[in-house]
């Protein structure tokens, strides 16, 4: 059985691809949804997007690195799971030479990149191998995930074999005490499946919360964190909404980047847009240095012990 022991002991650990951590040990800032390297372009059934790729270890390094030293960003999460083109062995080099820690995610994203056997698998046989990788290690590697996630569904609603999937992580978050992230335009659906598992709504992030903008209320009093990514004006309105609402302790932030095109090299805002765009503008708004710090630093930490 893999380590549950991560999240009931006195001190409990955040898990990243160089091994288990002290929340108080991350010093900084935390991106709670990334991926640092994916490769999305074909998938079945679906067209092909030669944007759906990022595979630039040297750079996504670099700009990590800078931050490090800027912004003091202690910590990313990385969800590129099964099927999304992860590779843990460019994640250990990443953090080695960026001097962030970085958790890994495991877990199946959505039918189109889910592997053929998995979208005939049971619950029980979906269960058992997330709890593999939980406990053996990511890709041949000794790296092990300290996140189930991201899971997600491609369409409007969640086919049957992606409600498996989304039961799965579930069932495995229970047993490993691993959080999970979610990512899908109807997150109340997901949610829903989850709590439905028995999951505690705490461990539970829902990014792309979807149009209806009731969604992060809800998601919010359910007990479940929002993570709000693509940080424009209209994430900045929904931020200061939950923020109003007594919901900073459910709110995350992340810059969300997921293509080549994304990162600072080819002319995107980089894993930095978070903080050099976002972050001054809730503080135009008024927000304080102490909410901002509880929303960057203290709420995805607490996600990712799965303390209340």
């Amino acid at each position: 059985m893999p380590e549950a022991s991560l999240v009931t002991r006195e001190a409990p650990l955040v898990r990243t691809v160089s091994g288990p951590c002290t929340p108080s040990s991350v010093n900084g800032a935390v991106l709670p949804r990334e991926h640092l390297r994916s490769d999305m372009r074909w998938a079945a059934g679906v067209l092909s997007d030669p944007h759906r790729w990022l595979d630039e270890e040297q750079e996504v390094t670099r700009e990590l690195c800078g931050l490090r030293q800027s912004d003091r960003l202690g910590l990313v999460v990385e969800l590129s799971c099964i099927g999304m083109g992860r590779d843990a062995a460019s994640l250990a080099r990443v953090t080695a030479g960026s001097r962030v820690a970085v958790v890994a995610g495991t877990g199946f994203f959505a039918g189109p990149f889910t592997p053929s056997w998995a979208l005939d698998a049971d619950v029980d046989a979906l269960t058992r191998h997330l709890l593999t990788e939980i406990e053996d290690g990511l890709d041949g590697t000794s790296a092990r995930p300290g996140v189930i996630g991201e899971i997600g569904v491609w369409g409007d609603e969640p086919t049957p074999a992606e409600e498996r999937c989304v039961a799965a992580a579930a069932r495995a978050s229970l047993a490993s005490g691993l959080p999970v992230a979610t990512h899908h335009r109807g997150g109340l659906t997901l949610l829903e499946i989850l709590l439905g598992e028995g999951l505690p709504a705490h461990r539970v992030s829902v990014a792309d919360a979807g149009t209806d903008p009731s969604a992060p209320r809800k998601i919010v009093e359910r007990g479940g964190y929002v993570c709000l990514t693509s940080l424009g004006a209209d994430r900045l309105r929904q931020a200061l909404d939950l923020i109003d609402a007594g919901y900073a302790h459910r709110l995350l932030l992340s810059s969300g980047l997921s293509k080549v095109s994304e990162i600072e090299r080819y002319g995107g805002g980089g894993y930095s847009h978070l903080f050099r765009t976002f972050l001054p503008r809730l503080r135009e708004a008024g927000i304080s240095e102490e909410t901002i710090s509880q929303i960057t630093h203290d709420n995805p930490l607490r996600w990712l012990t799965c303390m209340e």
